[in-house]
Formats: structure tokens, C-alpha cells, sequence
């Protein structure tokens, strides 16, 4: 029974939030809310989600003023030039800043934590994208493309908990998964560049007074230098930096549609990173602070890759020399922190509500049972695949329990009844660890809720997206595993 309504309740949750019928805050309280009922978790329902939520209040501090800090940094222009660096690169393509915004979120995931990766990228991404008229839903599919793929880094966490649990060294587990590294990366670029094509093609049909519609894809996104020849009436349309659009008819220009680099072509008021689209005129710069700025913030990425002290401390106090320094006010510093609440508000709503669904599923021993059913239904004529079994399972079971369920609880269980069949842990806690591209697309795992809430993209939107995707790259990993020999048959 706890294994049936365990399933069915991961199953609701999931329809309900990807349908738009109940928002994911909602849908986290309510659904496991009903489903402990079920499963006769009575009053006692109530200690099992505060035991859960005393365990969430560090990430819910620790996301809190991360928000603020970067929020703050955006807001004084930290990020400014970085902006202009990425438009000059890139230009005005749709594919090219995709594929861009999947470099950037794999080059930043290298320090481990999905949190910062998420900050940085839509800091740097966001109003890019708001400002080409890009989907953020895009945005947040790739960005969680490549920090999922590079999770399986030794100092991400999986790995050395697979590597923990089984009691051997992690190099042996991740020196042998380089190449499925390598190979999850290149399909996460493949994917971008698609999408990009998509968000290309999407721009010319909804936007042709902007996008226009021509045939040589290539002379319109060139990246501010206009190939078309304009001066003869060509029929070709372009971009480049500096330039006013002159509409046909209108007596002046060469009849061409142009998009200048410095335009808004959104309104960004509405956004949760307001003030982001290079607007030189904001109140908020302090372009005398820029260097202060940047070295207080290089100083908060080296603490928080030392790990000397803990992470929310190391951003509660860099939120508040930020705000000191930039803002000696006192109505100032007040503003700061009201114009970031509803992120605030966002994010650790959702960390707080995700206890109650952690709550229940280990209160009531759901995730042991469904663990114990998945295990006990395997053929014995499976047993060679172990490993394979392994990896395929790792992908929807990392995606309902935390990390730590999966690798302390399920993979000891798996590993042992694998030795019988000559499959060493080694390549165990390999196969374990190709599920992690799916795993942190979970409305369990705090960074991704941070990444949604900044983009401000629905969960559901994100996951219709985002979901096949690295069900994908998990398969190929683990296929390239396989075919190197990392991952074994018995």
C-alpha cells in the first residue's frame, strides 16, 4: 500500500504542477498533505514535516541572501560589463546565445554548487534573452542541462556519496566517467544549439516587424555585422549596433528592419531582476564601486569553495557589507531588501513547502518501501545487468528522494546483491551516478526552485522542457559507460 501511494503521489504532484492546476508551493503542502493522510500518518503528520523543515532551514537561509547579495550586485552593475562582453560575442542570435548561455552554465558549475551556477547565469543570461524576446523558460532548461551533467564532479556530491557508501576511493569512481562526462556535455551543446534554432525560427513567425523573414538565416544573425547589401535594396535584412530602424514607406533609410544593441525591446519591469538591461540611467549604479564590488564578491566565491565556514553565514555577511558600503542609508538598505522580497518570498516558500513532501515520504517509510519493492522485483536472470539496472533506476528514483536516500539507502542494497554476479562497487556507484542530469530538475533539490523563481518561469513550463532532455543525456552516459568499460555487465 505505502508503495502504491507513494508512486501515485509523486505521479499527482507532477501532473498537477506541468497542467498549471495548482501552483508548485500549493501542490508540495497539499498533495503529500492528503497522501500521509492515506497512509495513516494521522497527527502524527505534523512532527514528521517540522522534522523534515528543521533539516531545510540553512538552504532556505542560505538562498535567501544569496538572492539578496546577488540581487544587490546586479542592481549596482557588477555585471554590466559582462553583459556587453556576452552581446558583443554573441551578437543578436538566438542560437548562438543559447548555445553561449550552455557554456557559461557548464564553465560556472565547476565549483560544485548549482545555487551560484543558477545566480550567475541569469544574471548574465536574463536580460539578454528578455531583451532578444527569448523564451526564460529556454534559459532555465539549459542552465539546468549542463549543471546536471556536470554534477557528477567529485566535490558536486553524488559522487563522493556513491564513493561513501560503498566504501571505496572516489577517483576510481570518477576518473573512469570522464568520458561520459565528456559525452553527456557534448549532447547538453547539441540540445542548445537546437533550441536556439528553435527560439530563432520561433522570433521570425511571432516577430517579423523585429526578426523579418528571410531566407539566409546566417545574414541575419551575424552578430552585428550586417552582410545584407543595403544599399543596393536588397531584400536581405540585418542587425548591427548603432543603427535606427527605417521602416518601408516611411521615405527614409534603406527599407531594412534593424535591432540596435542598445534598444529594450521588453519591459523589464516586471521581471525579478529589474534593472537588468544595461539601463545606464538606473539609480542604483555605483560604477565608482565596481572594483570594491568585484572584490568583495571574489572573496565570497573563494569562502564559499574553501568551505571554512558555512555558506549562509559567508552570504549573510556579504549581503551586509554590500549593503553598507553601497547603500549607507538607512532607507536606501530598506528599499534594497523590500525590492528583492518577492524573489525572497519565492524561492524559500517553496524550500519550506518541499519539507512537507521530504516529510512524508520518509515519515510514513514510503521512500524505504518503494525502495525495497524495486529491488525485490528484479529478476535473478537480471543480475549480470546490475549495473545497467542501476543506472536506469538512478534516474527516476534521484528525482523523488533526496541524494542521500538514494546513495546510503538503495545502493548498498543494490551493490551487495551485484557482487554475487562479479559487478564490483566500483562500477556500482559509476552506473549510480549517471541519473544526476535528471535528479537536478527535482522540486526536491533547493537550486533549481532558485533557478525558476529568478527566471521567473513556471516549474511545470520548465520541466515539459527540461525532463526529456536529460533523460536523455542520463541514457548516453551511461551508454558511454558501458562502452569504455566503467560500467560492466556481470
Amino acid at each position: 500500500m505505502l508503495v502504491l501511494l507513494g508512486f501515485a503521489m509523486i505521479a499527482v504532484f507532477m501532473v498537477l504542477i506541468m497542467t498549471k492546476k495548482l501552483t508548485p508551493v500549493l501542490a508540495l503542502i497539499i498533495v503529500p498533505t492528503v497522501f500521509g493522510l492515506f497512509a495513516g500518518a494521522g497527527l502524527g503528520i505534523g512532527p514528521m514535516v517540522m522534522d523534515s523543515m528543521k533539516s531545510m532551514t540553512s538552504t532556505a537561509a542560505l538562498l535567501m541572501f544569496a538572492i539578496v547579495y546577488f540581487g544587490l550586485m546586479i542592481d549596482v552593475g557588477l555585471f554590466d560589463p559582462l553583459v556587453k562582453f556576452i552581446l558583443r560575442k554573441l551578437g543578436n542570435d538566438p542560437a548562438k546565445v543559447v548555445l553561449g548561455t550552455a557554456i557559461l552554465a557548464a564553465a560556472v558549475s565547476l565549483d560544485g554548487d548549482g545555487s551560484t551556477t543558477f545566480i550567475l547565469t541569469t544574471a548574465a543570461m536574463l536580460p539578454v534573452y528578455l531583451r532578444l524576446k527569448m523564451s526564460p523558460v529556454v534559459l532555465t532548461c539549459v542552465a539546468g542541462l549542463a549543471n546536471g551533467t556536470m554534477n557528477i564532479l567529485p566535490w558536486g556530491g553524488p559522487t563522493a556519496r556513491a564513493a561513501t557508501a560503498l566504501k571505496i576511493d572516489v577517483n576510481d569512481v570518477f576518473v573512469p566517467m570522464v568520458p561520459s562526462l565528456i559525452a553527456g556535455l557534448v549532447v547538453v551543446f547539441v540540445f542548445s544549439w537546437l533550441l536556439g534554432l528553435q527560439e530563432r525560427n520561433r522570433l521570425r513567425a511571432t516577430a517579423p516587424e523585429i526578426w523579418g523573414d528571410v531566407a539566409d538565416a546566417g545574414d541575419v544573425f551575424d552578430g552585428g555585422t550586417n552582410r545584407g547589401d543595403t544599399g543596393t535594396g536588397s531584400s536581405g535584412r540585418g542587425f548591427g549596433p548603432g543603427r535606427t530602424a527605417a521602416k518601408p514607406g516611411t521615405g527614409g533609410g534603406t527599407g531594412v528592419v534593424v535591432l540596435e544593441r542598445t534598444e529594450t525591446v521588453v519591459d523589464l519591469a516586471d521581471t525579478g531582476l529589474t534593472d537588468t538591461a544595461l539601463d545606464p540611467n538606473r539609480k542604483t549604479l555605483r560604477p565608482k564601486l565596481f572594483w570594491f564590488n568585484l572584490g568583495l564578491t571574489v572573496a565570497v566565491m573563494v569562502m564559499l569553495v574553501a568551505n571554512l565556514v558555512p555558506l549562509p553565514y559567508v552570504f549573510m555577511v556579504g549581503s551586509a557589507i554590500a549593503l553598507l558600503v553601497n547603500f549607507p542609508k538607512v532607507k536606501e538598505q530598506g528599499a534594497q531588501l523590500v525590492a528583492h522580497a518577492p524573489s525572497i518570498v519565492a524561492v524559500v516558500s517553496m524550500v519550506m513547502a518541499a519539507a512537507v513532501l521530504t516529510g512524508v515520504l520518509n515519515g510514513t517509510g514510503m521512500v524505504k518501501e518503494m525502495s525495497a519493492w524495486l529491488v525485490h522485483i528484479i529478476p535473478a536472470e537480471m543480475g549480470p545487468f546490475m549495473a545497467v539496472i542501476t543506472g536506469l533506476l538512478s534516474i527516476p528514483m534521484t528525482f523523488f528522494m533526496s541524494n542521500d536516500a538514494f546513495y546510503f539507502g538503495v545502493l548498498p542494497v543494490l551493490s551487495e546483491t551485484a557482487a554475487h554476479y562479479g559487478i564490483s562497487g566500483a562500477e556500482m556507484a559509476r552506473a549510480s551516478i549517471t541519473g544526476q542530469p535528471f535528479h537536478l530538475q527535482s522540486p526536491l533539490v533547493p537550486a533549481i526552485l532558485l533557478l525558476v523563481s529568478l527566471a521567473k518561469v513556471e516549474l511545470g513550463d520548465h520541466h515539459k522542457k527540461v525532463l526529456w532532455r536529460t533523460a536523455v543525456i542520463s541514457v548516453v552516459m551511461l551508454a558511454v559507460g558501458m562502452l569504455t568499460g566503467s560500467i560492466g555487465i556481470g
